[in-house]
């Protein structure tokens, strides 16, 4: 079975998922979306997920997993690509991995090693780090190693390093080298980079046209529904900023402003996580990065080495 895929990355409003869909369309190849929040049924608009006629012209996955008050974890993508790569495969169709989240990309591109969930262990550690106790320290007592990777004052990190530890019984630090570390090339990365001043335009120019398009309606409609959002799908940039006013009455414009800066500050911290990773190809052009697609899918690089 000829197991072929490339990946196309970059921050949002890029264009990635025009310029996917397009080499998709061109190659017969499946998308598989690797994104946070399009998992979310009824989070439609403000995640641009791709319209119904865009998902008859190519076959999507990894799309409306789960109710929005549902919570969703990268454990459970990372279980949710691999099943879609074998279904693509299976058909001897090849694969496109296009989306913005990092995380969820390095779990489908690097295969990594993600630690279990113990939430009674993290409800521990987050009331004893309210408490003011010092978590870094008893960290670097049960692991070194984990503790010498973060700063004592990331909260985040450092609970779920020790709720990894104590949950599992084995260190933190023993699942792999971290996100830090890039290994081999299992297939080709490409990355669509665009001035910052031309993606900040974008971000703005796209979110109003949402709004034209009926996102505020959207988020009306998750908020009445029963169960809400959930913790994760109510974070997701611009619905966060759109429920102030739904559900806290804000200013509309003021939570629409607040979107746009958000949205560009999303942009910054996605290209910055992927141009840390060595591996990936830039380009601005997206007719440059197409072509190198191209090429890779119809050559011997796109092979997923295993």
């Amino acid at each position: 079975m000829n197991r072929v895929a490339v990946a196309l990355v970059g921050a949002t409003a890029s264009g990635k998922s025009s310029l996917a869909h397009t080499i998709a369309s061109a190659n017969d190849l499946a998308i598989v979306a690797v994104d946070a929040m399009t998992v979310y049924r009824g989070l439609d608009i403000g995640t641009a997920k791709p319209t119904a006629a865009q998902q008859r012209e190519v076959p999507y996955y990894l799309l409306d997993l789960v109710e929005p008050d549902e919570e969703f974890t990268v454990a459970r993508f990372q279980r949710e690509a691999r099943a879609a790569s074998a279904a693509i495969w299976s058909e001897g169709r090849r694969a496109i991995y296009a989306g913005g989240t990092g995380l969820y990309q390095r779990a489908v591109i690097d295969d990594y090693q993600i630690p279990g969930r113990y939430p009674d262990v993290r409800r521990s550690l987050e009331a004893r780090w309210a408490a003011g106790e010092a978590l870094h320290e008893e960290l670097a007592m049960r692991d070194p190693l984990a503790a010498s990777r973060m700063e004592p004052t990331n909260e985040r990190r450092v609970i779920r390093a020790l709720e990894v530890t104590i949950g599992s019984g084995r260190p933190f630090s023993s699942f792999g080298p971290g996100l830090a570390q890039y290994g081999r090339i299992r297939i080709v990365q490409v990355g669509l980079r665009v001035p910052m001043d031309e993606l900040d335009r974008r971000i703005e120019a796209r979110f109003r046209q949402w709004m034209d398009e009926g996102l505020l309606d959207e988020v009306r409609g998750l908020a009445a529904r029963p169960g809400g959002l959930g913790r994760t799908a109510r974070q997701a940039v611009g619905y966060r900023e759109l429920l102030a006013h739904v559900e806290g009455g804000v200013e509309l414009e003021q939570c629409v402003r607040d979107a746009i800066t958000h949205s560009r500050r999303l942009a910054r911290r996605q290209r910055s996580w992927f141009e840390r990773d060595p591996r990936v190809e830039w380009f601005e052009s997206p007719d440059e990065a197409g072509e190198r697609l191209e090429r890779v899918l119809n050559g011997p690089d796109g092979f997923v080495r295993e």
